[in-house]
């Protein structure tokens, strides 16, 4: 397996829409594979094929809650506990959707920036797992929220456009002009502050 290159805003390859696989093959098990590599090297719980230049329909995510190196699936709804962990699915499309729910997201392609995104609470998904089997969940609470966070990515969308426009603007011109912060260097007492509350959130 591999550690691959994950891109980050504004790298005009993550607004490209992503195709769907005609077969998982094995070199796209692989990637799969590389990609949750990739995820867990990073300290996140999802990723999309899109965040690592690779434009086909496919995302990879692990949201049990973990604890001095345990998993505490108690932590996790009756739904989210029913997902197959660590989650592969190819062309995912969402057949169903319940509810409202807010979050403080995250995104390794916008690392260190955290902002409160609307989504919906249940979501029933559909398409093909690993092995190129047809696969379907119905999910809630934070497994919910990851999928959404993650097809968003293959439709070359990020959690910052679901913004209000003030506060999505005003993310996205910081970026640009000043990039990303070194969370081991942190400027003043705030920024440390804030730094170590973003670290207790989740990176999707």
């Amino acid at each position: 397996m591999a550690i691959l290159e994950v891109l980050k805003f504004p790298d005009p390859r993550l607004r490209k829409k992503c195709a769907a696989v005609k077969e998982v093959t094995p070199e796209l098990k692989k990637f799969a594979e590389d990609m949750l590599e990739t995820m867990y090297s990073f300290k996140g719980i999802g990723l999309a094929a899109a965040q690592v230049d690779r434009q086909i329909r496919l995302l990879v995510m692990d949201t049990r809650p973990k604890e001095n190196g345990e998993y505490k699936l108690e932590e996790m709804t009756e739904l989210e506990r029913q997902v197959p962990m660590p989650f592969v699915i190819f062309n995912p499309v969402i057949v169903r959707k319940e509810g409202k729910t807010t979050y403080d997201e995250g995104c390794l392609s916008v690392p260190t920036y955290y902002e409160t995104v609307e989504r919906f609470n249940l979501v029933e998904v559909t398409g093909l797992d690993i092995n190129g089997k047809p696969i379907q969940v119905t999910t809630d609470g934070l497994t919910a929220i990851c999928v959404q966070h993650e097809i968003d990515h293959l439709d070359g969308k990020l959690f910052i456009d679901r913004l209000s426009p003030i506060k999505s603007i005003r993310i996205k011109n910081k970026i640009k002009k000043f990039g990303y912060p070194d969370p081991s260097q942190p400027q003043d007492e705030e920024e440390l502050e804030e730094l170590l509350a973003d670290q207790e959130e989740h990176r999707l």
